[in-house]
């Protein structure tokens, strides 16, 4: 077994790269979003629900692609694992109601919008305007669109607003071009039409989470966190960004679940991870991530993956949603937008939200963002222990990750646990599979100490154990 660790990426290249890749000095444009295919639908999953029903497959909800002129090929196919943890956070609903009028201007009558890439928010009727109306009014103008362009194809992304001067929460894969480029020039868009310059401050390929700091900006809208510790199932949800190249979206739902764990083949991951699957789950490797004009190459590059916990909502989510802003009733960031699910397909132009989109909750962005900012990278958590979904292992009695290896001196060791245990919660959430546990472990920073529950010969023990660092 072997650590892994996210480097920081190369220097950006010269500007007048970026001015081609844009389009910039031509008077030509990128390939419409139309006319390019989102990333597809990767056809199966690891564990069908149902015999003969189609399967979904879990792909970035991500940047839209746009494909170099020269080259063609179809979009990018992900799959991944997505596991039920039932443990649903405690906390009492959020009220919307402070939104009210305010968000709009006064009461003179006059509709106050919030300004978007070249348009508005049209609120025709302040005195009857709806809570989702109020949430985007209050929401868009800390939401940017990101574009990546690099000599290996261009992209489009969302981002979030984090300090007035110009610090953007996004995704690892956006900034990336899903690991394909490690120097891609970003142009950034403002709510208000303003473009800035962007580089790249810091990103953390273990959560799929980068900052970028915009050039020159100042007076922007940083958008509040809420405590995604406190969300509850049915709870308000609204994704705002940059699905299919349209600026400013807004789509609405509710929380469909909580502490979900997804698996995803990503090029930008780092080598290596502490946990393991058992290799008698089947043999079924999550699919890989393909890149605008780079096909085949990724595919035999993207041979590792993520494991995240994530929030799970049915408010539309489509590519270029990435990076983006899932908020609450009180238009407070509750999670990032990172991957959606679709249905079974081979045809790429077939994909697109069915309901089913997954954000990394906020408490997790938070930390990871502020570690980012004051050291250039963030810190995770690691278990040392082999694990596998228990459900493989004969003669265990309840679901959870088998203890397959303890690594030896390492913090599972210390803690006392032991090949054969079966661990069944992590702080609280309880843990139905390997990536379960492997997903909570990275969520939290090196050194924390949290609490484990697992079962030894048919009875339940509980222990504390303090996490050493994923290198």
């Amino acid at each position: 077994m072997s650590n892994d660790s996210g480097s920081p990426i190369p220097p950006l290249p010269e500007r007048s790269a970026a001015d081609a890749a844009f389009g910039g000095g031509s008077g030509q444009t990128q390939t419409s979003p139309y006319q390019t295919p989102a990333y597809g639908a990767a056809p199966g999953t690891q564990q069908p629900h149902s015999a003969g029903a189609p399967q979904p497959a879990y792909q970035w909800a991500p940047q839209e692609p746009k494909k170099k002129r020269e080259k063609s090929g179809t979009g990018a196919k992900i799959a991944g694992l997505v596991v039920v943890a039932a443990l649903i956070g405690g906390g009492a609903g959020f009220g919307g109601a402070w939104l009210g009028m305010s968000a709009f201007g006064g009461s003179d009558g006059q509709s106050s919008v919030a300004s978007s890439t070249g348009e508005n928010i049209t609120i025709n009727n302040p005195d009857e305007v709806n809570q989702t109306a109020a949430i985007a009014a209050a929401s868009l103008p800390s939401v940017v669109t990101i574009e990546a362009a690099s000599q290996e194809g261009s992209g489009s992304g969302s981002g979030v607003v984090l300090s007035e001067d110009g610090y953007v929460l996004t995704n690892t894969h956006v900034v990336t071009l899903g690991g394909a480029a490690g120097d891609a020039q970003l142009r950034v868009t403002g709510s208000d039409g303003t473009l800035y310059d962007a580089t790249v401050v810091g990103t953390d390929p273990t959560y799929d989470l980068a900052v970028i700091k915009l050039e020159g900006a100042s007076g922007l809208t940083p958008m509040e966190f809420a405590d995604s510790s406190k969300l509850n199932v049915g709870d308000t949800s609204v994704a705002i960004g940059a699905p299919m190249g349209l600026s400013n979206t807004v789509t609405t739902g509710v929380i469909s679940n909580l502490n979900r764990s997804i698996e995803i083949a990503s090029s930008a991951a780092p080598e290596g991870d502490s946990t393991e699957e058992s290799p008698d789950d089947g043999g079924q490797s999550p699919w890989f991530f393909d890149l605008p004009g780079q096909e085949q190459q990724q595919e035999q590059q993207a041979t590792e993956t993520i494991k995240i916990a994530v929030l799970q909502t049915d408010a539309a989510i489509n590519p270029g949603n990435s990076g983006g802003a899932l908020v609450d009733d009180e238009g407070k960031l509750i999670g990032i937008n990172v991957a959606i699910a679709t249905a079974n397909s081979s045809s790429t132009e077939e994909g697109g939200s069915i309901g089913l989109g997954f954000a990394i909750p906020s408490n997790v962005a938070e930390r990871i963002a502020n570690e980012i900012i004051e050291n250039g990278e963030a810190t995770h958590g690691m278990l040392g222990a082999s694990v596998a979904p228990s459900s493989t292992v004969e003669g265990t009695t309840t679901t959870g990750a088998y203890v397959a290896e303890v690594v030896g001196d390492g913090a599972a060791e210390k803690a006392g646990l032991k090949e054969g245990d079966v661990v069944t919660e992590f702080n609280g959430v309880r843990v139905n599979d390997a990536i379960d546990l492997t997903a909570q472990v990275r969520a939290v920073a090196a050194g924390t100490t949290a609490t484990l529950t697992y079962v030894r010969d048919g009875e339940e023990h509980e222990a504390e154990v303090t996490l050493d660092a994923l290198e």
